[in-house]
């Protein structure tokens, strides 16, 4: 059963901007916070940004200025606004959602390569 769906990854020369969508299931209920990670070839996986419910944010110092976060709670679905991309943010993009009993989702992901 797929519970996040993501889309909005591609490629995308140095400078550009990419829109990341993630629709999660209205099977999740109670959901919390939800947020962005990212994983690059032969890296461990790493927090992009995250979002509360009332849209409280927190961002990775090395997307900070660059890339924005928001949500629509009534469409269970978040965004990741990147731009002035860069080649070191080529990696995989991963959907996460957290709900408010401990629940934890992760998406299928969704590659972004950033050429120079």
């Amino acid at each position: 059963q797929v519970q996040l769906v993501e889309s909005g990854g591609g490629l995308v020369q140095a400078g550009g901007s990419l829109r990341l969508s993630c629709v999660a299931s209205s099977r999740i209920s109670s959901i919390d916070a939800m947020g962005w990670y990212r994983q690059a070839p032969g890296k461990q996986r790493e927090l992009v940004a995250t979002i509360t419910r009332e849209r409280s944010t927190n961002f990775a110092d090395f997307v900070k200025g660059r890339f924005t976060i928001s949500r629509d709670n009534a469409k269970n679905t978040v965004y990741l606004q990147m731009n002035r991309l860069k080649p070191e943010d080529t990696a995989v993009y991963y959907c996460n959602v957290k709900t408010v009993v401990g629940g934890y989702y992760w998406g299928q992901g969704t590659q972004v390569t950033v050429s120079s």
